[in-house]
């Protein structure tokens, strides 16, 4: 069963929170549910003007991080572009 929720908002901040959401093929209904599942999935809201990393991206940046320790992964220096593409094609 659907309800409706009444809100107040700025009509500057629900036109620009609209248009993103058609963006992304949403509608403004779609984002705030969303919003609600989150808020009550988590138990938290997050108001934030920095940047925040995923878990996944932290675990990848610390394989990342190990690979670099280990001397894995890497490719050398080249000295010009032709020694870059010699080595790729070497692969």
């Amino acid at each position: 069963m659907q309800t409706v929720i009444h809100i107040k908002a700025d009509k500057e901040v629900k036109e620009n929170a609209a248009a993103l959401a058609r963006k992304l093929g949403l509608n403004l209904s779609d984002v705030i549910n969303a919003s609600l599942r989150n808020f009550i999935r988590t138990r938290k809201i997050v108001f934030s003007d920095t940047p925040h990393m995923s878990r996944e991206l932290e675990k990848l940046l610390d394989r990342v991080d190990e690979d670099i320790k280990r001397g894995l992964n890497l490719s050398p220096r080249f000295k010009s572009v032709k020694e870059s593409i010699d080595w790729l094609k070497s692969r």
